[in-house]
């Protein structure tokens, strides 16, 4: 069994669908944005504020050649720019979460905790450029993307089955 690499937007669900497939399906699971801020020992707003977007992705590419050599059988979340890795597909199989902008930001801002996720992620704070960001990044995410789940209007378990059915072909 080759990993599974959870992409898409930010606020798409990423997290939560992982946590909905390791509760119910014994898969170990990793999150790369966890793993930068371990690395760095900073949170990611603090590290784009003091060192920039450019610093971070040097992050990701660091975790990605990390995780292409040393993680197997696992399902791996990644930050909404993950995507653009070089050796992606080198490190499993590519399962875009797919949702339409305002379903995204209409999921977030009915999060009990909305006020914190939208804090935590530093791209939002502007909504008409993370709209742009959002309308540029869509087609790169199709483009590399081996499966692609609609996770709008879904639950995450229903998510998670339909992510393992597809994966398991």
């Amino acid at each position: 069994m080759k990993n599974i690499i959870l992409i898409g937007f930010m606020g798409v669900g990423k997290g939560t669908i992982a946590r909905e497939i390791i509760k119910n399906y014994s898969y170990m699971a990793i999150d790369t944005d966890d793993l930068i801020e371990s690395m760095d020992n900073r949170k990611i707003k603090t590290i784009f504020l003091k060192e920039g977007e450019d610093y971070f992705r040097k992050l990701e590419k660091d975790v990605s050649l990390w995780l292409e050599k040393s993680v197997k059988n696992t399902l791996i979340s990644t930050g909404g720019g993950f995507y653009k890795v070089e050796n992606l597909k080198k490190i499993g199989t590519v399962v875009l979460l797919d949702s339409p902008f305002d379903k995204i930001i209409e999921r977030i801002k009915e999060h009990p905790n909305a006020k914190a996720k939208l804090k935590k992620r530093p791209l939002l704070s502007d909504m008409k450029a993370a709209k742009d960001l959002y309308k540029l990044r869509r087609p790169e995410y199709l483009e590399v993307a081996d499966i692609i789940i609609d996770v709008s209007d879904k639950s995450a378990k229903e998510c998670a089955k339909e992510i393992l059915k597809k994966v398991k072909r």
